[in-house]
């Protein structure tokens, strides 16, 4: 590692944090007069370390949210606006840094200098290959601790945001778009086609199968991603309210596209934590494709918070029909949360259930 220079005396205990730090003190990158903007994840390490420099103005930005309160939060669209540094870390998508790109080099000033971070291990030529899109000069800082940063600078002068990105999907006739945090984009991923080809909703983008109710009042998608849960739910039941919630700012802005983009008005998008707000014993039917990943990271357990939420939010009678990969073993959780549960559908990949709450 290289001696630190001031104003950085002692090293940051996070390592890719610590590595974005020594960039910015060894370029002179943020002074008194800087207006900054952070790309921060839930625990808001990087926006605390950057408001410990004392900038002359602040944003921060996290798609997941903060974990507790940060005045400084704002959407990814207006993250940016007239700033001179934008730090940060590398999301895990190249779409996603699509985007976080094209909205800094639209938004900022034109002398503004980008630098995102992230382990060594996941650093690849194509992020550079991404940037180089929306920056004339991008390059990589030296390494520290096993990390290291992608800095680019001097935006090109015909950037412009391509977000949400929209197709239209023939199989379910549907418009669908998507910012680039929402994983599969606006694709169909292959959890949600098992589950919607067990419902009886491929080809056609509507609710046939006999163990879906057929009247109901309230339907929520869990975890909405791109909103193709709601829109079809909207679709299959047009006097219902729909309930597109995620904790992602990019799925809730994309679901409230997809929403649009069909003419679907009964399409509500909530972004909370696995549908926190929700009143308990509310709603008839839940869908849900839970993620099992929190970034990088395996989180199986992420699914079992969100079948606890709908056995809170599912009134006596209402049906939680989920999808998930065959080897989490899900069923006896979802037993214990919503109620007895049966098995429709099963492949070395996907199982389909359906639950209904006593």
């Amino acid at each position: 590692a290289r001696t630190m220079t001031t104003p950085r005396e002692r090293a940051h205990p996070h390592p890719v944090v610590d590595v974005l730090l020594r960039e910015i003190a060894d370029t002179g990158a943020l002074g008194p007069q800087t207006r900054c903007a952070v790309i921060d994840l839930g625990d808001a390490a990087v926006t605390s370390a950057i408001r410990a420099l004392e900038p002359a103005q602040l944003r921060t930005f996290s798609d997941s949210g903060f974990l507790s309160p940060v005045a400084e939060s704002v959407d990814l669209p207006e993250v940016a606006t007239g700033a001179d540094l934008v730090v940060g870390l590398l999301p895990k998508s190249l779409a996603e840094l699509d985007e976080i790109a094209a909205v800094v080099a639209s938004s900022a000033d034109e002398r503004v200098t980008l630098m995102l971070a992230d382990r060594e291990k996941h650093l690849v030529r194509s992020m550079n290959d991404v940037l180089s899109r929306h920056f004339e000069d991008v390059r990589a800082s030296r390494g520290a601790r096993k990390s290291r940063v992608l800095v680019a600078r001097r935006p090109r002068a015909d950037v412009t945001v391509k977000y949400p990105a929209c197709r239209r999907d023939a199989e379910l006739e549907l418009d669908v778009c998507a910012h680039g945090a929402v994983f599969a984009g606006n694709e169909l991923d292959i959890g949600t086609r098992a589950l919607l080809e067990t419902l009886g909703a491929l080809p056609g983008g509507l609710l046939r199968d006999a163990r879906v109710p057929a009247d109901i009042t309230r339907a929520v998608d869990l975890g909405c991603g791109s909103g193709i849960l709601a829109a079809i739910l909207a679709r299959s039941y047009p006097d219902a309210e729909v309930i597109a919630t995620d904790r992602s700012w990019a799925a809730c802005a994309s679901a409230v596209a997809t929403a649009s983009a069909n003419g679907l008005p009964n399409v509500r998008v909530l972004r909370a934590d696995a549908g926190a707000g929700i009143t308990d014993g509310s709603v008839d039917l839940v869908l849900c494709n839970p993620p099992f990943h929190d970034q990088r990271e395996v989180d199986a357990g992420m699914a079992n918070t969100m079948f606890a939420s709908a056995g809170r939010m599912l009134r006596s009678g209402g049906v939680c029909l989920t999808v998930f990969n065959s080897h989490l073993r899900h069923r006896t959780f979802l037993e214990r949360c919503v109620g007895p549960t049966e098995q429709l559908a099963r492949t070395s990949k996907f199982t389909v259930t359906r639950s209904v709450v006593r």
